[in-house]
């Protein structure tokens, strides 16, 4: 059984570009005779069937960027497009948003609609169902067929392509760090599964600080939160999850949350219970979004700089796409990009 081969390998095999396989596999006239004889003959050796989830090619420029993010309500991901939007727009370029709903399904789908003649390449962070299933043949077809992608926020290192990160183990640090200057001995996490990227590497860094700072981790003071799009049912679970979680440990003291719904909704079960923020109970959250700013007290949170990390995805996608054909042939080398977090300090903690 012969090896499936990609648009890709044909070219690199046969010394051409990935245009000019194309343009030969459709029997373009564009294309000499030979070389459409060559590489039709190549493909059919290797059973090459080209896949449906990249038609758009670098022949066919669009001037359209595909973003494909998680969730629309979250805050986080409205600044990343008004970082992408910005660069975009400056630089000749268009933005489509298609929206995965977290769902595996729903970004293929998207994928496979966008990469259809509409986009010339994908700025996405991934849904948490494909990171769940670890299930990414759809981005490496993707990239397979000449199509760009640079991913941002959660990112997965087994795909080559452009990434944008913020160093999350070294926010959650700074983040636990700010609690134990603070006076904090008891630091429960709020958290994601494991699956989620940034979740476990927040945990990580929660995990560290404690132990340069010689304090035993509890599992007991660890809440992992299956999380699912918000809904009022997940919004009562959420609070009773984390109203266990303080009736269980008296002694808790600060507050580290991945993310600033959890963080949120910590303060109100909190509060509800009886204790004074920052007095009796300090918290810090991931991303610096409008709950942070207008919760009460306000939140004081490790800010991930949506923006900028929006418009650098934008810069390397535009870079790659406009980037001479000549250099196509070369071994590509590709570049993550990690954004310096900071921490803004506000009235959840001392």
């Amino acid at each position: 059984m012969k090896r499936k081969i990609t648009l890709k390998q044909i070219a690199k095999e046969l010394d051409v570009s990935i245009s000019t396989v194309s343009k030969a596999l459709r029997n373009s006239v564009e294309i000499s005779e030979d070389t459409r004889q060559k590489v039709q003959a190549f493909a059919k050796l290797y059973n090459y069937r080209p896949n449906n989830i990249a038609l758009s090619l670098k022949n066919r420029k669009t001037k359209t960027i595909g973003i494909i993010i998680p969730e629309i309500v979250h805050y986080f991901f409205s600044t990343v497009i008004t970082g992408i939007e910005l660069v975009a727009n400056k630089r000749g370029y268009n933005v489509i948003v298609g929206l995965s709903n977290e769902s595996f399904d729903k970004e293929v789908i998207n994928m496979q609609m966008l990469a259809n003649g509409s986009i010339d390449g994908f700025i996405l962070s991934i849904a948490k169902e494909t990171l769940l299933q670890q299930d990414y043949h759809h981005f490496t077809e993707t990239i397979n067929q000449g199509m760009p992608i640079v991913m941002f926020d959660r990112v997965v290192n087994e795909i080559p392509c452009d990434k944008v990160v913020v160093d999350d183990v070294k926010g959650a640090k700074q983040a636990v760090g700010k609690l134990v200057a603070s006076g904090c001995k008891n630091i429960a996490i709020i958290t994601t599964k494991d699956y989620v990227s940034v979740g476990k590497l927040r945990t990580q860094g929660y995990l560290e600080a404690l132990e340069e700072h010689k304090i035993h981790p509890k599992a007991s003071l660890i809440l992992k939160i299956e999380d699912k799009l918000l809904s009022d049912d997940h919004l009562d679970k959420l609070e009773k999850e984390i109203e266990l979680l303080f009736k269980s440990n008296k002694s808790i003291d600060g507050i580290f949350a991945v993310n600033e719904l959890y963080a949120v909704t910590a303060i109100k079960v909190a509060r509800k219970l009886g204790l004074e923020i920052p007095k009796s109970l300090q918290v810090v959250s991931f991303t610096d979004g409008v709950l942070s700013k207008h919760s009460t007290p306000s939140l004081t949170t490790v800010s991930q700089h949506g923006q900028r990390i929006g418009e650098k995805a934008a810069d390397l996608l535009i870079d790659r796409l406009e980037m001479d054909e000549g250099d196509e042939e070369e071994e590509e080398v590709y570049e993550t990009v990690v954004i310096e977090t900071d921490l803004i300090e506000r009235e959840s903690t001392k």
